[in-house]
């Protein structure tokens, strides 16, 4: 595989490299011929006189293309608006089919229907890269329908987009089919010889706070944790809707959970009701989290996960790069991120509005990402790679706001610990007893009524049990040796119920009162309930106390009916009575 690179300045220098490449052709193998051109110019008669040279100069050469929001040629910006890459396969064995098909959310079914059915004829097809143009447009069933492809097809690509961000207009072209503003690309390749490896990167770390999508439709973002999504940018960032607001939301986009996989998707615009235009769709009950740009932490990510695309000893390397990353970045280091890979191999590509790659047999549609493609004819040679980006350097004038951003980060993550850790603690005693650590009664109430109310309502058919308890003359211990020798007395009760229990299935120990205990039994009869009671009595009673000697308990136990709570809060303080009266340290129960 070869390629030849083309800066675009006007057509007749064009058709002076045009023929350096024929005479190269000439004196090499060389088979299918692809042009690839991407264009800021969105001057329509321009970009025709460009592929009219095409034809004229190499009739049998493939060629397709897009506007773009800019380029990359080397790895780097490029500094002319249109660019040419020209790759020429080596090997007999490879073929290429281009398709271009009008592109709406009506037909876009339709069209991965037509996709389908040639990968399906074509064994051959190995790889299907796309240019589409998806502005305005939910490209989640579009997505859904391409994850059904083959599955040991690979699919990559980028959104045509335009120079201006807030200019919707953007068109795909390619040889002998015209100019679509609605249209999508697919360029289909593979061969016994061809091989690819496609992967992507971002960079973006997620904070630790999670919000539920509470209300969207397609890009439309209403709601998070019930409010208008505008308030996590305006509560926790301070960012309000102004003109600026999608250049201050750029560092900072929602970090979307999809299963294994992890999706940017970053806030375009504000509406009147504080509402979020996305870059693309959003689903409700899907959990997100803000994210950061650091610059340092992309360029970290880029040398570890790019490796994998230098060991592929690849010949050409595509990129597709969210115009979103560039605005981040700035034109002077934006260059940073991909001139990495030029080392590795010829990388050209442009910027776009969406980025598309199919992991693991699922289509997804990325934002402020980038989408690496690697190619190569043949196997990896021998002596294979020598490239190691992880030690490859770069000059990077942007580091003075690397700290800034890295230790508000570590502020606010280690304020999001410290912040959880106190709302822990707050709930925990919110439903704890203090001096026994069981639950406080009203929240072992809480659990008995909501017991009762399952079974009522048939969630569960299981035998419910109380069993009620109460420390035998407790006031001559607080009278004799003092309150704090009755705390212990307490505490050491607790232990023995919770001992007691362990293991013990559906099984909730509070503090009623005073000294008086309740445990909540959600899976047990009457007589496994009473078996249990009869351990703790014994437990305890063999318990001695340096000042107060050996306690006794006193324990009521009865299974519920179908009857309320406080019916059986009743029957079961009528069996504590009954063991009191009996001469206490026994176990009493009554059905």
């Amino acid at each position: 595989m070869k390629q030849f690179k083309i800066l675009y300045k006007d057509d007749k220098r064009l058709i002076e490299e045009l023929k350096e490449i024929k005479q190269w052709r000439a004196s090499h193998s060389a088979y299918i011929t692809i042009f690839r051109i991407y264009s800021e110019d969105m001057d329509v008669e321009h970009i025709q006189d460009i592929c009219d040279c095409l034809d004229d100069e190499m009739p049998d050469a493939l060629y397709l293309g897009c506007t773009t929001n800019a380029n990359i040629m080397d790895g780097a910006l490029s500094d002319t608006k249109i660019i040419l890459t020209c790759t020429i396969f080596e090997y007999e064995t490879t073929q290429a089919k281009i398709l271009q098909l009008p592109f709406t959310e009506e037909n876009a079914v339709q069209d991965v229907e037509v996709l389908k059915g040639y990968c399906d004829a074509n064994p051959w097809v190995q790889a299907v890269e796309m240019h589409a143009t998806i502005m305005d447009m939910s490209m989640m069933e579009f997505c859904n329908e391409m994850s059904h492809l083959r599955e040991d097809i690979q699919v990559f690509g980028g959104g045509a987009f335009n120079p201006d961000m807030d200019d919707d207009t953007a068109f795909v072209f390619s040889k002998g089919n015209g100019f679509l503003e609605h249209g999508i690309i697919f360029l289909l390749l593979g061969g016994e010889d061809f091989h690819t490896y496609s992967t992507f990167i971002s960079g973006w770390k997620p904070l630790k706070r999670r919000f539920r999508i509470t209300k969207a439709d397609r890009e439309i973002l209403y709601e998070l944790d019930g409010k208008p999504a505008l308030d996590v940018y305006r509560r926790f960032l301070n960012i309000n809707k102004n003109e600026r607001f999608f250049s201050n939301t750029l560092e900072f986009p929602l970090f979307l959970e999809h299963g294994d996989v992890d999706i940017l998707r970053c806030p375009l615009a504000v509406n009147d009701d504080d509402s979020l235009v996305m870059s693309s769709d959003m689903k409700e009950d899907a959990i997100v989290r803000l994210a950061y740009g650091d610059p340092e932490t992309i360029l970290a990510s880029i040398r570890e996960d790019g490796q994998n695309i230098a060991d592929f000893c690849p010949e050409v390397i595509q990129t597709f790069s969210c115009a979103a990353r560039k605005a981040f970045w700035g034109d002077e280091n934006i260059s940073d991120e991909t001139i990495l890979f030029n080392s590795v191999a010829s990388t050209t590509g442009f910027y776009t509005h969406g980025e598309f790659i199919r992991i693991k047999g699922d289509m997804l549609n990325f934002n402020v990402t980038l989408v690496l493609v690697a190619m190569r004819e043949g196997d990896i040679p021998e002596n294979g790679n020598k490239v190691n980006i992880a030690k490859a350097q770069i000059d990077n004038d942007n580091n003075e706001r690397i700290p800034i951003i890295r230790r508000f980060v570590s502020f606010i993550e280690a304020s999001t610990a410290e912040l959880e850790e106190m709302n822990m603690k707050l709930a925990l005693t919110s439903v704890t007893d203090g001096l026994t650590r069981l639950y406080n009664r009203a929240e072992i109430e809480r659990k008995i009524r909501r017991a009762l109310d399952k079974r009522k309502n048939q969630e569960i058919c299981n035998d419910i049990s109380l069993i009620m308890l109460d420390i035998d003359n407790f006031k001559k211990v607080n009278d004799i040796y003092g309150h704090k020798e009755g705390d212990h007395v307490i505490q050491a009760l607790s232990d023995v119920l919770r001992k007691t229990t362990e293991g013990v299935h559906a099984c909730s120990l509070g503090r009623w009162g005073g000294e008086e205990f309740m445990i909540l039994l959600s899976d047990s009869n009457v007589d496994d309930a009473a078996a249990l009671a009869e351990k703790i009595r014994m437990e305890f009673s063999a318990v001695s106390y340096e000042t107060a000697g050996c306690q006794t308990v006193s324990i009521g136990v009865t299974q519920a009916k179908d009857e309320s709570a406080d019916t059986i809060y009743n029957r079961v303080d009528k069996a504590l009575y009954m063991a009191k009266a009996a001469g206490k340290n026994q176990v009493v129960r009554l059905d």
